[in-house]
């Protein structure tokens, strides 16, 4: 079945003057479509359907049709769709409540790189200290990655900027071992003794908390590894 009209006498194509009608829902005219779309160069809709009436068809719904294709046409889903945008979590109380610098921090370790001691050749591994307020950084240095040369700069670290409270820390082998150890620590001190005696000072006891467990978000549990790439690269320099 063909177009009739009153056009037959003009100087044109047939195929111009009476165009093939096709149904919409149809295998072969998605395969007009797909082929006139691609002539088209992935353009839009309006482009599509003239190179269809050109190529000499008429689609019953054609608009609708075409635009159904170029819904779920993968390239142009491609080219013209629009960026997706990050979807953010809420922040954590720690990185919003007021606090002294350093109160609630993240750790990460980076490394190793390699400093020569003699005629040896060592490595050294780095240990980032994050405030989680400030995201002011601390920087030690370890000599491997054991629990013990972590307690080690962390004892290091608090000698210098003070107490913490809490210390985010992804689940590494050297951080759990270090929850462990610093749990088994507070079972043997007498924490009635010590509230007594700061609650004389004028002083609150706040529970210390490592390894804290939060949804694997680089604003929660991985703040400090943007910090230690860049660190990274600049030892490298």
């Amino acid at each position: 079945m063909r177009v009739g009209g009153r056009i037959r006498r003009a100087d044109l194509p047939p195929n111009f003057k009476h165009p093939t009608i096709l149904p919409r829902n149809h295998h072969i005219t998605e395969l007009i479509i797909r082929h006139c779309h691609e002539v088209a160069g992935h353009q839009g809709r309006s482009m599509t359907t003239n190179q269809i009436r050109v190529s000499g068809y008429w689609i019953i719904g054609c608009s609708s049709a075409v635009s159904h294709f170029i819904s779920k046409c993968v390239k142009c889903r491609k080219l013209y769709n629009p960026v997706e945008e990050q979807k953010m979590a809420n922040l954590p109380v720690d990185r919003l409540e007021p606090a002294p610098p350093f109160t609630y921090c993240g750790v990460d370790l980076f490394g190793p790189w390699y400093i020569r001691e003699g005629r040896k050749e060592l490595k050294r591994y780095g240990v980032l200290f994050t405030c989680m307020v400030s995201r002011a950084i601390h920087i030690e240095t370890t000599t491997a990655l054991s629990t013990d040369a972590f307690i080690r700069a962390l004892r290091r670290f608090i000698a210098i900027r003070g107490p913490i409270r809490q210390l985010r820390c992804d689940q590494g082998t050297n951080f759990v071992w270090t929850r462990s150890e610093f749990e088994e620590a507070l079972k043997e001190m007498d924490t009635g003794q010590v509230k007594k005696f700061l609650l004389k000072e004028n002083c609150n006891f706040s529970d210390f908390k490592i390894n804290v467990l939060v949804n694997l978000l680089v604003i929660q549990a991985g703040c400090g590894k943007g910090n230690s790439t860049q660190c990274e690269e600049c030892s490298c320099l």
